[in-house]
């Protein structure tokens, strides 16, 4: 007499397999080829990254890349395969940095809104004035940050 659990979960096994062919498709082939490609390009670009990394940054660059030790090559294909998801997202949506005219009507418009009295007043009045000034004390901030990281120094220029 065979036992009944062997034949039962060879039974099941078989039921729950997918069918060989029944659901592949020469789309999903197509899929998986240009997945490859895209793999090889972003490994590819993966070691230019690198190497045009490693020669702006200098030995800065070089200690990082030991610190980083077993884990550089990960972050370096994570990073460049962000690099090229973002630019097909760039390309598909068609974004673009805004045209020189958009700049200057959105400049325009702040500057007539802060040299105009009547328009002050009335931020004055309804309580705006202190959003705006918040987001003022924001971008002197923000400037000053960048300025500290500029002079990679937080009191004044490093003269060593």
């Amino acid at each position: 007499m065979r036992p009944v659990l062997p034949t039962t979960l060879r039974q099941a096994v078989l039921r729950r397999a997918p069918a060989k062919g029944r659901f592949s498709s020469s789309s999903s082939e197509a899929a998986q080829q240009k997945a490859k490609e895209a793999l090889g390009s972003a490994q590819k670009n993966a070691g230019k990254a690198l190497e045009s990394v490693v020669k702006f940054l200098g030995p800065v660059g070089q200690r990082a890349s030991n610190l980083l030790g077993a884990y550089r090559e990960p972050v370096v294909y994570n990073l460049s395969v962000a690099r090229e998801v973002l630019k097909q997202i760039y390309r598909t949506e068609g974004l673009a940095p805004p045209s020189l005219s958009t700049v200057q009507t959105a400049y325009k418009s702040l500057w007539s809104q802060a040299t105009n009295p009547t328009y002050l007043r009335e931020i004055a009045g309804n309580g705006q004035l202190a959003r705006v000034g918040v987001y003022a004390v924001e971008a002197y901030g923000i400037f000053k940050i960048g300025e500290i990281l500029g002079r990679r120094s937080l009191v004044g220029y490093d003269l060593h």
